[in-house]
């Protein structure tokens, strides 16, 4: 059994398009994060990191 993955929550949460702009992850990833497996959490902090860093450049842009 793999190790669990931390959660990437900041306690930051506000959902912009149904994508969480405190962690990065949508509203289902946020739900369905205790009972995925050590894989697919992985999949989704990767995930999260590339969605909040093009929020990020898009809010730069405006």
């Amino acid at each position: 059994m793999g190790k669990e993955i931390r959660s990437p929550c900041v306690s930051l949460c506000h959902l912009k398009h149904e994508v969480c702009t405190g962690c990065g992850r949508s509203r289902n990833e946020i739900k369905e994060w205790k009972g995925m497996k050590h894989k697919q959490q992985k999949a989704i902090v990767e995930r999260a990191a590339t969605r909040l860093k093009e929020i990020r450049k898009k809010d730069k842009k405006h």
